[in-house]
């Protein structure tokens, strides 16, 4: 069984500031699945992502 790399992600909100850190993994897109859809002010296209793994 392949076990794949999981990555700590960080999402801050250019809107509010509001940061969010959660763990995920990279998908074939080169995108982070983390499950996170919006800020809590309502953005969800304004958001800047740092990520390291674990």
């Amino acid at each position: 069984m392949q076990q794949r790399e999981r990555y700590r992600v960080v999402i801050r909100c250019l809107n509010c500031g509001e940061k969010y850190i959660l763990r995920g993994y990279l998908n074939d897109q080169g995108e982070f699945e983390t499950g996170f859809k919006r800020c809590v002010c309502g953005n969800d296209q304004q958001l800047h992502t740092d990520a390291s793994p674990e």
